[in-house]
């Protein structure tokens, strides 16, 4: 799988041949073209409103504006900062979705916290699933909302930067802005996730009031975790760390430092292939105008 954020990245010009092939009308690059990035559109989409669901919607909404403005690229800039660029336009001013009103600050969220008893785990028998994969699903959704609880744009510029370990000279280019915005953007998500996670997580402080194995049986019975239906610690093939290394680079704060750390060590989650739900799009009259295909 290619890594679109790579500071050296060798896939441009693999990725200018597949837009030109497919402007041409070859279907087959267009959706080889699709296939190198849906993953981590899908990805994106995933940390921007925590629902699956949601995100499936999100990144097929993306790919199709990508593929539609395809023919106006004019290879002025790298076709992934590009496309990039027109991923984080959509889910900066998308419509808002579900869980970003019920996770809409740290101070709402930090009181949810303090404010939820905590329960002993289910016994093993009881679930059709190891407990541990409960207790990750449980961490890996607390976490997802604490970044819902960051504005839209802070949210993504903490994705890019300190989950994907995007370059200020890329992330200032895909957000539209300049490299010191970029990075003191960066630098005010993170301190406000460490902020609060530092406060609040048991993950950074044992001492903190809230453990994910303590709240896993309340996530079960509000229905936020399903040992049926686990959204977040199955169908994942890397996690985030491994899809894309981070620079080498040393943050000021202990607390910052193990913030992001934990955050890279989600899973990379496995993208559905939207290759065939697109296919339908392609094969109507209506796009078939906008291109030829063979």
């Amino acid at each position: 799988m290619i890594n679109p954020f790579k500071e050296i990245n060798s896939t441009d010009s693999e990725d200018s041949e597949l837009v030109s092939k497919s402007v041409a009308g070859d279907k087959k690059s267009l959706e080889q073209l699709v296939k190198r990035h849906q993953a981590w559109i899908y990805n994106i989409a995933l940390k921007m409103v925590w629902n699956p669901a949601d995100a499936e919607d999100v990144t097929q909404e993306t790919l199709i504006k990508i593929i539609t403005k395809l023919s106006t690229f004019r290879q002025e800039s790298s076709f992934r900062t590009w496309a990039y660029r027109i991923a984080a336009n959509h889910v900066i001013n998308m419509k808002k979705k579900k869980m970003e009103y019920q996770y809409s600050s740290f101070d709402v969220y930090g009181g949810q916290i303090l404010n939820s008893p905590d329960k002993e785990l289910p016994d093993q028998k009881s679930v059709p699933v190891d407990l541990n994969l409960l207790v990750e699903e449980t961490k890996i959704g607390c976490m997802n909302a604490m970044l819902l609880c960051l504005d839209r744009e802070q949210r993504l510029i903490f994705i890019l930067g300190n989950m994907f370990g995007v370059n200020d000279e890329t992330g200032s280019s895909i957000m539209e802005m300049s490299k010191d915005n970029f990075r003191q953007k960066l630098s005010r998500a993170r301190k406000q996730l460490a902020s609060f996670m530092g406060s609040k997580c048991g993950l950074m402080n044992k001492n903190n009031p809230c453990h994910c194995s303590k709240k896993t049986k309340l996530m079960m019975d509000s229905g936020h975790v399903n040992p049926e239906n686990l959204l977040f610690s199955r169908k994942h093939v890397y996690t985030i760390e491994k899809a894309a290394p981070q620079k080498l680079e040393r943050f000021n704060e202990f607390y910052e430092e193990k913030a992001v750390s934990l955050f890279r060590e989600h899973p990379f989650q496995q993208s559905p292939d939207f290759v065939k739900s697109l296919n339908e799009i392609l094969s109507s009259s209506e796009f078939r105008n906008i291109f030829n295909f063979n």
